[in-house]
């Protein structure tokens, strides 16, 4: 089985991608992709500070390099990159610099909305939310058009947060399953909420019928932060792929 791990971590003195490689041959992976957030302009959200791997990839790539000497699993030297549509020449320029093995490309914002954070939505009313969550599957067909990516990530962010959860429609996700069908770009299966506020891998899998209906594949991804998610998330992720309508391919399949 192969899964990326997201981590804001830097791996400057190794210790913490040794970490999640003991964790990934625990949990009995074949291979590991290092998909840092990475976001290569400024934001009005200041996530752009908090995340420097744009400026740091290269060191990375030195410790990713390094490390292959002391595990058998393949280890992808790979990232997380926030897709903003009026940036995306600046993304493309950058992704083309860095090289990297794969790239999972998300939606963490659009316009005025911040989909990782519930506060700005507690005092909204249910038409601000609705049109919220209608300007995210909008910036998602956008991403999976651009075609800058190889992988989706966060197919349904906003289902995360309990102030937007629900105002995802049927029709946003055949929107998705759409563009996707017609893209190289392949969705993830996220375990980002399996121990958290969701309990469960999203997309919903209530979901999977109409991305089946498409001919769409997916990947898996645990979007671990510690080697604990990692070891807690593969065994959810497992299950959810024996469960699931669609068909799960490895990152192999998807590389640039």
């Amino acid at each position: 089985m192969q899964t990326d791990v997201h981590s804001h971590t830097a791996f400057s003195d190794g210790s913490t991608l040794a970490a999640m490689i003991d964790a990934a041959e625990t949990a009995g992976l074949d291979a590991l992709g290092l998909t840092d957030h990475c976001i290569v302009t400024d934001d009005a959200f200041g996530r752009r500070e908090t995340f420097d791997l744009v400026e740091t990839y290269e060191q990375r790539r030195a410790v990713v390099d390094a490390a292959r000497e002391d595990t058998s699993l393949t280890l992808y030297d790979a990232a997380e990159v926030s897709y903003v549509a009026s940036e995306a020449d600046a993304i493309r320029e950058f992704l083309s610099t860095a090289d990297f093995a794969y790239t999972i490309g998300s939606v963490h914002f659009a316009d005025q909305y911040d989909y990782t954070a519930a506060a700005q939505y507690a005092d909204a009313d249910n038409e601000t939310r609705r049109t919220a969550v209608e300007r995210y599957y909008d910036a998602v067909v956008e991403l999976v058009d651009a075609e800058l990516f190889d992988v989706l990530g966060h197919l349904d962010l906003p289902e995360r947060l309990p102030t937007l959860r629900g105002f995802s429609t049927t029709a946003d996700y055949e929107r998705v399953a759409a563009a996707l069908a017609d893209s190289r770009t392949v969705p993830e299966i996220n375990a980002g909420r399996v121990n958290r506020s969701l309990n469960q891998v999203h997309p919903d899998p209530e979901l999977f019928g109409c991305f089946h209906d498409h001919g769409v594949e997916f990947v898996l991804g645990t979007d671990s932060h510690t080697p604990d998610e990692l070891t807690t998330r593969v065994p959810a992720l497992e299950a959810a792929a024996d469960r699931s309508a669609v068909a799960v391919v490895d990152v192999d399949s998807v590389l640039s």
